[in-house]
Formats: structure tokens, C-alpha cells, sequence
């Protein structure tokens, strides 16, 4: 069984921006501007909160990966990268 990797999933994402396919969701996201991707930002944040406050430990992981996935596509939006959230993350361990 293959392990899947954020860094998986930030390259399809970039690869829509750079090429992009009719009918792909991310592209519908990238057209639709950064108003609407935030908004899906949010909309996800308060579903992870309502799923762990009753909702059960699958649901809560469903939740966290669209908001992962909808997080990175904010981030790819404006030209950032989990490496960036990475190297945040380091220099704030320091």
C-alpha cells in the first residue's frame, strides 16, 4: 500500500494552474478567485469543528483533508507552497 503525500497533492494542484482541465474542481476553485477559495476555507474549518464536537473520528478526518486540500489550494492560488508553511513551522520549533 502506497502512502499518499501532501506533496502529492500540491503538484496536481499546481499542475491544474499550469494546465488546466475542463470539469477538474480545482480549476473551477482557481476560476471562481480567491474570494470563493477562502470562503471554501472557511466553510471547511467550521466542519472540521462540528465534526469533532459529535460527529465521530472518521468524519473529523474527512473534514480536515477537504480543509487541507482547500488550504492548499489557497496557498497555490497566491503563488505560495507547503514549503513555506513548512519553513514557518521550523522557525517557530527554533
Amino acid at each position: 500500500m502506497s502512502s499518499f503525500e501532501l506533496k502529492t497533492l500540491e503538484a496536481t494542484i499546481r499542475d491544474r494552474i499550469a494546465n488546466p482541465r475542463p470539469g477538474s474542481y480545482t480549476q473551477q476553485l482557481l476560476q471562481a478567485g480567491e474570494d470563493e477559495i477562502v470562503k471554501k476555507v472557511g466553510e471547511e474549518a467550521i466542519e472540521v469543528v462540528l465534526a469533532v464536537k459529535g460527529q465521530g473520528d472518521e468524519r473529523v478526518i474527512s473534514e480536515v483533508a477537504d480543509l487541507v486540500y482547500h488550504t492548499l489550494v489557497l496557498l497555490a492560488s497566491r503563488n505560495l507552497s507547503l514549503a513555506d508553511v513548512e519553513a514557518e513551522l521550523g522557525r517557530r520549533h527554533k
